[in-house]
């Protein structure tokens, strides 16, 4: 008997417009490089050290801070582009609009191939990490380890952040472990992020720092400070009503 072919679910077909196209994949090529340069630094100059335990001992420790600060980078960024400008706010317009359609279309970011999510801050790391690394010089390996580690996390927390509106069952199972370890952000952390008024929560690589900055509403004293200032209410305040 012949099998008979079923047509793909709707959360299988990727639209054109979600497409990576070569520049994206070019960008997220760039970035990788970048990130892998930094990274293989750190490897030569472990080597070449007179006390090579010790500054691997450093670098690792480097890069467990890249990733904490990267959580926390993510984390202000996000609460930014959330509450404040529009469409039409230079350089980071686009952004803003597409954060605030991810909140009316949450799980849209699944259907977003790689390259398509990570091109734009990898566009960002491909030019900043080398020119980092260039300033560094002469630097110990912690400090390469540091800039590469935080770079990485940063670039791929749009991957993190895809990852926490996936259906654990979709996911690799190395991702989810990590989810469940609290490695990279889980959906149960994420989802109260996309409960009105959105205003927790932010931090997208592992969400370590986001019970510090809910508990102290840290970003809500900055909130008010502001507005102080300059009479500009967050987004946030206006979804309370």
């Amino acid at each position: 008997m012949p099998s008979m072919s079923t047509a793909p679910s709707s959360h299988d077909v990727v639209h054109d417009e979600l497409r990576s196209t070569w520049p994206h994949r070019a960008l997220t090529l760039a970035g990788s490089l970048a990130i892998l340069a930094s990274f293989l630094t750190t490897a030569r100059l472990v080597a070449a050290s007179v006390s090579p335990t010790a500054d691997l001992l450093a670098a690792a420790m480097a890069a467990a801070a890249g990733y904490s600060l990267a959580d926390l980078t993510t984390g202000v960024y996000h609460w930014l582009i959330d509450n404040y400008g529009g469409a039409d706010t230079p350089v980071l317009g686009a952004q803003i609009a597409a954060f605030q359609d991810h909140h009316l279309r949450p799980s849209a970011i699944i259907h977003l191939e790689p390259c398509n999510n990570l091109h734009v801050v990898a566009g960002v790391v491909a030019v900043a990490l080398p020119a980092a690394g260039a300033a560094l010089l002469p630097a110990t390996a912690a400090a390469h380890s540091f800039a590469g580690a935080f770079a990485a996390c940063v670039m791929l927390s749009v991957q993190f952040h895809a990852w926490a509106h996936e259906r654990p069952a979709r996911l690799p199972p190395g991702v989810a472990a990590l989810q469940d370890a609290g490695v990279l952000l889980s959906p149960s952390q994420h989802a109260a992020h996309h409960r009105k008024p959105h205003n927790n929560n932010y931090c997208i690589v592992s969400g370590m720092w986001n019970g510090v900055l809910d508990r102290y509403k840290l970003f809500e004293a900055v909130e008010k400070v502001i507005y102080r200032a300059t009479g500009v209410q967050p987004r946030s305040w206006g979804m309370k009503m």
